[in-house]
């Protein structure tokens, strides 16, 4: 099979974990006799240096004409520190997830019996653990009216939704619900926000479609609260961006490092694949970054876009192997022997090619 891949490195240690995840998938390509043409693009920081944009238009031609995207990270310190900065990388993110229809994010958290140990939480309330969520990633309060007023000293942020990204959302959820142990729950704070009582109403007038899920409806707050207590009591949870934006993240310790967890961003025609974890600018260069979630993120790659689930699932095992053995970067080491980024990817590698 011939594989058209867009190539976003993007900022910090982006181009370092994702020259890992195109060794691997180049070695998955030679293994399963594939053809990988890969389409590099500029984007975040990189792209406003060069061209003073953080999504160019020639990157957004790029990812258009490819089948699906492989993307690093975005966002540098001198554009945080500087809040009178008139372009910022994360713009380009934003702007490329709604230029490309990117609505619904798939973040999985899932443990490795390997690391159980690692996570900051008891092995007995994670182990088994294998969640998804599903955020709503180009509406609410990201992309609703916001500004300041009163000679700056009122800011505001509006989050608004309608009725059809709610369902488009959904649909997903309740789809890879089927899959799994049909079992959604929709995370809200319909007790106080007018957008989340929307949210809630347009949930249960889906139930009638899918009869066999079991649906659950939770305040926010308390979805933050159990996802530390008994995160292997959740299955798929469907949220909107905001609320998505925090609580993918605190799921994602529950593994042990937010080096680990791949993601997916799905829209109708596009698909982009991504770490979750940020830029890590404090490592660049270092050649110490975890690059695993980019590698497995690849894995998703295979499988989502492209229906090549033996390649998927051989990523996996690699990986799993990896960390059975501790062949890890810093992150995972606890003071032990560690290896760098480079040196974990070429024992992917290998172990892909002596299958």
């Amino acid at each position: 099979m011939k594989l058209n891949i867009a190539l976003l490195a993007g900022d910090g240690i982006g181009p370092e974990i994702i020259h890992e995840a195109v060794k691997i998938s180049n070695a998955i390509a030679q293994k399963f006799t594939h053809e990988i043409n890969w389409i590099s693009g500029l984007t975040g920081a990189a792209a406003i240096d060069a061209v003073g944009d953080p999504y160019p238009e020639d990157t957004h031609s790029i990812c258009l004409e490819a089948d699906a995207v492989l993307f690093g990270a975005i966002g540098l310190p001198r554009f945080d520190n500087d809040p009178l900065a008139k372009v910022r990388p994360e713009e380009g993110l934003l702007r490329m997830r709604k230029k490309l229809g990117l609505y619904a994010n798939v973040r999985p958290t899932f443990t490795f019996p390997s690391l159980i140990d690692k996570s900051p939480l008891k092995k007995e309330r994670i182990k088994g653990t294998d969640l998804v969520f599903i955020r709503e990633l180009t509406g609410g309060i990201y992309f609703g009216e916001k500004g300041r007023r009163n000679n700056g000293n009122i800011a505001y942020d509006t989050c608004t939704y309608s009725r059809d990204e709610i369902i488009r959302l959904a649909r997903k959820g309740f789809e890879l619900a089927m899959t799994r142990s049909k079992r959604l729950c929709c995370v809200d704070k319909a007790n106080v926000m007018e957008s989340s009582r929307l949210w809630r109403e347009t949930v249960q007038n889906l139930e009638i479609e899918y009869p066999e899920v079991e649906v659950s409806y939770e305040l926010v707050d308390a979805v933050a609260m159990r996802l530390v207590q008994w995160p292997n009591k959740y299955d798929v949870l469907i949220t909107e961006n905001l609320f998505g934006d925090i609580l993918t993240d605190e799921a994602s310790v529950i593994s042990g490092s937010m080096g680990l967890m791949p993601s997916a961003s799905l829209g109708n025609e596009n698909a982009l694949y991504e770490p979750i974890h940020g830029s890590f600018p404090q490592a660049t260069g270092k050649n110490i970054a975890n690059p695993i979630a980019t590698i497995l993120s690849a894995a998703m790659m295979f499988e989502m876009s492209f229906n090549l689930t033996k390649e998927g699932k051989l990523i996996r095992e690699v990986v799993n192997k990896s960390l059975k053995r501790g062949i890890v970067t810093e992150d995972l080491s606890d003071g032990e022997k560690s290896y760098t980024t480079s040196e974990v990817g070429d024992f992917l590698v290998k172990e892909i090619l002596n299958k």
